[in-house]
């Protein structure tokens, strides 16, 4: 049955004949219902109303999957050279912004964003990672060791693909870290399950679509949504599997990793964060504060580097605070299709209770709350959270989890050392800032700082070219840039005896 949302005369027609089209799962090439027969509902997160139906995958259907992806890698996709694998990835890129609006609006209706932040960013982003890996695939190379043992020997090494790459992606950019798990696992001659999260799976079916009409080999990309403890967790346990990438909680990070060692899976996990946002005392406080906007309640804040601790020199203080509570308390929040909105619904009515449970703990911990802390009704009947600033201390709940919602603590200090001390006083580590005229200051706290990424007056700054990942509790390895390479290939060393 057809969703009322599917009426909004802001829909583009191509969007309006994707979301009327069953919704199956993407393995060896066809699209299939789940063995099951089980189904997601996937909710419109500003009116809390069902948009469409989904194939649910579980262990079952992942098996079939891996299997398919298993052929394709030992088969023809094992056969075309680099430069067809070159023209394949450039080829989805193409694809994709060919259908640029139709992403931005299924990425918005999904998920809640602003569709002003999904034709700027989301979108955009994807395209150039695949380009950018798509660049990489014919210059893979290895080399020749100028070895050392008695006789004649040609010595060289080869960087080889893994075989089936597990991706599992989060809900707060789907697309967009859809393709920072696709792009170079292809590049390097993987074939890929992908996992999307069940509340966001638009984006990654539609990119399957397209990567059957660019010609992708059946089986090289299979798209399975799924729940994560029946889907994610066949999928991360399953013997054929050489490699899981994953994007999501700390906690499920965790127990990837303990189950990987079982058979020795390499694993990459892109995790939790409560990034530092450092005001030095010569900052330009106008900087100042559409960096700590940026950082706080971009995507609502559903970002695993949201800058969500604000340090202020106690000297600027209450002016910088003020400053940025103005422009909070006007954030406009409505429907992600809205071109005047600004800040959309979190994604689910989950995340919500979750985000309220963290203000009731600021509230109960003491913390002072500047602005917001409540639903927003009038923006609409789904899961508005009104942009939240508290005044706390690093002590709080608020200033030390992970609440990945629009929640801002600002904590002031009064020495240079002793908050670089207090920054990295966190199990995280995934990014931080530094807000500063002095360059060379700012690059001497940036190299103190414990973060996989330091931006110095910016935020949020991102390229396929930079590796992107954490250190401490914010996970292993690199994704993005040539580092992401590295996880998706292994390393073979070969002698030749000359002599013989």
């Amino acid at each position: 049955m057809a969703t009322p949302l599917l009426d909004d005369p802001r829909l583009s027609q191509a969007t309006r004949e994707f979301l009327s089209r069953p919704a199956r799962l993407l393995i060896g090439g066809k699209w299939l219902n789940s063995k099951s027969g089980e189904t997601l509902s996937v909710i419109e997160p500003s009116s809390g109303r069902e948009l469409i139906q989904v194939a649910q995958a579980g262990a079952e259907d992942i098996d079939l999957a891996v299997k398919a992806a298993t052929r394709a890698y030992q088969g023809r996709w094992h056969r075309l050279t680099p430069a067809e694998r070159a023209r394949l990835l450039w080829r989805l890129a193409d694809l994709i912004e060919e259908h640029q609006r139709e992403f931005s609006e299924l990425e918005s209706l999904n998920t809640g964003k602003p569709i002003g932040e999904t034709t700027l960013a989301d979108v955009p982003l994807a395209v150039e990672h695949f380009r950018y890996f798509a660049g990489w695939v014919t210059k893979l190379t290895g080399e020749t060791l100028p070895v050392s043992q008695p006789g004649q020997y040609l010595a060289y090494t080869r960087r080889e693909p893994l075989g089936v790459v597990g991706a599992i992606v989060p809900w707060n950019f789907p697309l967009m870290i859809a393709s920072w798990k696709l792009a170079p696992a292809l590049a390097a001659g993987n074939t890929v399950v992908l996992k999307p999260s069940e509340l966001t799976p638009l984006s990654a079916l539609r990119l399957g679509e397209l990567a059957l009409e660019a010609g992708f080999p059946p089986g090289v990309i299979n798209i399975v949504p799924g729940l994560g403890r029946e889907a994610g967790s066949a999928l991360v346990n399953h013997p054929n599997v050489a490699k899981i990438s994953f994007t999501g909680s700390t906690t499920v990070g965790r127990e990837i990793l303990i189950a990987s060692a079982e058979r020795f899976t390499r694993v990459t996990l892109e995790l939790g964060g409560k990034s530092p946002n450092i005001v030095l005392p010569d900052a330009d406080l106008d900087a100042v504060v559409g960096g700590a906007m940026m950082g706080a309640f971009f995507n609502q804040g559903e970002v695993c580097c949201a800058g969500s601790r604000l340090f202020v020199p106690r000297s600027d203080f209450d002016r910088v605070v003020e400053a940025v509570a103005r422009r909070a308390s006007v954030i406009h929040q409505g429907m992600g299709l809205d071109p005047t909105t600004e800040m959309g619904p979190l994604v689910s009515r989950q995340q919500m209770d979750r985000v309220l449970g963290y203000i009731d703990s600021g509230n109960q911990e003491g913390a002072v709350l500047v602005v917001g802390g409540e639903v927003n009704r009038e923006a609409g009947s789904g899961f508005f959270v009104k942009p939240t600033i508290f005044i706390g201390e690093d002590r709080m709940r608020i200033a030390q989890e992970e609440i990945f919602g629009p929640v801002l603590v600002a904590l002031p200090f009064d020495d240079l050392d002793d908050v670089v001390r207090r920054a990295n006083a966190s199990r995280y580590g995934l990014a931080a800032a530094v807000w500063t005229k002095d360059i060379a200051q700012g690059i001497k706290i940036a190299h103190a700082l414990e973060a996989g990424t330091v931006w110095v007056n910016g935020y949020n700054l991102l390229d396929a070219t930079s590796p992107w990942g954490g250190v401490k509790t914010s996970g292993l390895g690199r994704e993005m840039g040539s580092y992401a390479l590295q996880h998706y290939t292994e390393v073979k060393a070969t002698w030749v005896n000359l002599g013989v």
